[in-house]
């Protein structure tokens, strides 16, 4: 018998409370105020996502019939008002954060952030002139129904503008081609911007006169799921691609208003968009902040932003004459953002170059819109090379991309593969061969983030460049597979999903649970982005009641119960946010003193344990076990942006009497001191 009760925090419950460690750097003086707005709009962006992703799976559990529901261990419904309630609780605090704080800060700036009634009059006509000459002609001023409309159609995640005017229910969508703010001109030092929402708020009460007609905010967020009804046969890609323009069109899974909206106008929206009183959240009177991202600053402060972290050369690679021979000499780390992403895209230019390349093999999940990279890849295929790439095209919201670039490699020359059925190649590797002196040699890169060099002066990720003959052989069975030239890649050093990743983890936690029972010292040290994988939490519940030391660091969501006696008092758990997002992923076992490392694309979380193609690499080399050991310490001593993520998960602060320790920053001193 055990002795503890499996307790877990509902995956979406605690994605909220991520995005409320979001909401805390908007009110974190810490981040200069340009900075803290962001926040604001990656909230905002965030939330849109949940709601369009995760609302809409548990909505479509509620279709299921009752007693497959029970075997699913879920209630729905619960969740859904749990969500709501969470939700609002967010809205009423975002709100406070924007009011309270951020507007007050602005108009110490001398930055004036207002709406139509403030406008003085020489704003008022430049209102008006903006509005007769741009604005107008851009709008279906009577996108009109009648008082009580059997439906109506609101676009997905378009900000609208909507009143009742008698009998006539107006709704008017704010034109995305034009900038969200409109800035005056300043007048005396003092800059005023307005939201194009009060622009028109102005000009169409001259439309509509009567005092009692007001224009509420309103936005609707639809169901992103394709709804692909057979994966395994005809053309996947083809599918997807037809069913993206479907995706604009899915059942609203929220509906965002103004909390100032009358019951009687919320009611007849409801019946018309066909969704519950639990579908509608309360909001202000601007909704999509995301276009915060855009918000002008009329100064030349520059303290109003972060100050700059340039990438930093690498060390080695970027000193290197040859890369291919740099690489063979020795393993190399890249460590993004605070590394430039440089050496990828120079490996991938050499090998296109390259006489004595004979193939390139990677996966590529999230494309960026034009890069040199993409460039050196269609190279690469229009210079005869072997080039085979696995393009994920159910990377949500990346479909469109990844389909227009997949197409641009085939013309070139390149084999291009498309998704799989019921599963997605989440891994980012990339497999080089070259024949020289007719030797075949090996080269791979595995990294944790994307082959996006724009998503890596972001994301704090890790990238591993190796010759190693164990790896490189294993990376390309993995290829084999992908190629649908084998079934299983009977890996030795690499752990590949779905195939040998959890059971290897489970291995390493089991020899964890030994040493702890022989007295040895045994701990392990986790960092990822997600952990939600029932098993896997339990598993370290076993190794917690027999007194192994469990170390996590948890970005986002985290299902695992911290802190309750027989069950985890030994499991202390850290979640940073900051400027970077923290992306990387390395799973550390003690091994009685020998560690083991890895690093890799997958998280602790079931989908990337059994729905998907994830690759981890064992760190073999003693230089980059040792500095990735040190970077994972710098954040286990974050006492600046750490959060301790509680039973409850309410994200309060590390603090202590230790030296101040910002992660992100002392991570960058580490490599400018290098």
């Amino acid at each position: 018998m055990k002795l503890y009760n499996s307790k877990f925090y509902h995956r979406d419950l605690s994605w909220l409370r991520f995005n409320h460690r979001v909401l805390q750097e908007a009110s974190d003086k810490l981040n200069p105020l340009y900075e803290r707005i962001k926040f604001l709009a990656i909230f905002s962006s965030n939330l849109d996502e949940f709601f369009r992703v995760r609302v809409s799976d548990i909505r479509q559990i509620r279709q299921v019939e009752k007693p497959l529901r029970k075997k699913l261990i879920t209630k729905p419904n619960k969740v859904l008002q749990e969500i709501k309630k969470q939700v609002d609780i967010q809205q009423t605090a975002f709100g406070k954060v924007f009011k309270e704080e951020i507007i007050p800060d602005l108009e110490k700036e001398n930055i004036f952030l207002i709406d139509y009634h403030e406008f003085s009059d020489s704003q008022k006509a430049i209102a008006n002139d903006y509005f007769e000459k741009t604005l107008k002609d851009l709008l279906a001023l009577e996108t009109t129904y009648h008082k009580n409309p059997d439906t109506i159609f609101v676009e997905n995640e378009a900000s609208y503008l909507c009143t009742m005017s008698g009998e006539t229910l107006h709704l008017v969508k704010i034109p995305d081609s034009e900038p969200r703010f409109f800035s005056f001109p300043s007048e005396g030092g003092k800059h005023y911007i307005s939201f194009i929402d009060d622009i028109l708020k102005y000009n169409l009460a001259k439309i509509h006169p009567d005092d009692a007609v007001r224009y509420y905010a309103l936005k609707i967020s639809r169901d992103a799921e394709l709804y692909i009804e057979d994966e395994f046969s005809g053309d996947l890609m083809k599918k997807i691609k037809a069913s993206l323009p479907k995706r604009d069109k899915g059942q609203p899974t929220r509906v965002l208003i103004d909390e100032r909206m009358p019951k009687s106008f919320q009611d007849i929206l409801m019946k018309a968009l066909d969704v519950y009183n639990a579908d509608l959240i309360l909001g202000g009177r601007h909704h999509n902040f995301k276009d915060f991202f855009s918000f002008p600053n009329p100064t030349e402060n520059e303290k109003l932003h972060f100050e700059p972290l340039p990438p930093l050369p690498h060390p080695v690679l970027s000193k290197s004459k040859n890369i291919f021979d740099t690489i063979e000499e020795k393993d190399q780390l890249l460590n993004y953002p605070y590394e430039a992403f440089d050496p990828v895209i120079t490996l991938l230019e050499t090998a296109a170059s390259d006489p004595t390349v004979t193939a390139i093999k990677m996966t590529l999940y999230r494309l960026a819109n034009e890069s040199r990279l993409n460039t050196a890849i269609a190279k690469a295929a229009k210079n005869g090379k072997e080039v085979i790439l696995f393009i994920e095209v159910k990377a949500r919201f990346d479909e469109q991309n990844n389909i227009k670039w997949g197409a641009i490699f085939k013309e070139n020359g390149a084999k291009v593969i498309y998704s799989y059925a019921d599963i997605k190649v989440h891994s980012k590797i990339l497999y080089i061969e070259r024949l020289v002196n007719e030797e075949i040699k090996r080269y791979a890169y595995i990294s944790t983030g994307n082959f996006n060099s724009k998503t890596a002066e972001l994301y704090a990720d890790y990238g591993l460049m190796t010759a190693h003959k164990k790896i490189t052989k294993d990376l390309n069975k993995v290829f084999m597979v992908l190629q649908g030239i084998t079934l299983i890649p009977k890996t030795k050093c690499l752990l590949v999903s779905p195939f040998s990743t959890r059971h290897t983890l489970e291995q390493l936690v089991d020899q964890e649970m030994e040493n702890a029972r022989d007295g040895k010292e045994a701990y392990i040290i986790l960092k990822m982005n997600s952990f939600q994988d029932h098993a896997l939490i339990k598993k370290l519940y076993d190794a917690n009641n027999v007194g192994v030391k469990i170390k996590l660091i948890v970005r986002g969501m985290c299902s695992l119960v911290a802190g309750i006696e027989n069950q985890s008092e030994h499991i202390e758990v850290i979640s940073i946010l900051d400027r970077f997002l923290e992306h990387g992923r390395v799973y550390i076992f003690g091994n009685d003193g020998d560690e083991i490392m890895y690093i890799g694309s997958a998280d602790w979380m079931t989908r990337n344990l059994k729905h998907r193609i994830e690759v981890l690499t064992p760190i073999l080399d003693a230089d980059i076990h040792k500095m990735l050991r040190e970077l994972v310490d710098i954040q286990l001593k974050d006492n600046v942006k750490a959060r301790i993520i509680d039973a409850e998960q309410t994200n309060t602060y590390v603090k202590n009497s230790k030296p101040k320790v910002r992660a992100q920053y002392a991570t960058y001193a580490y490599f400018e001191g290098l």
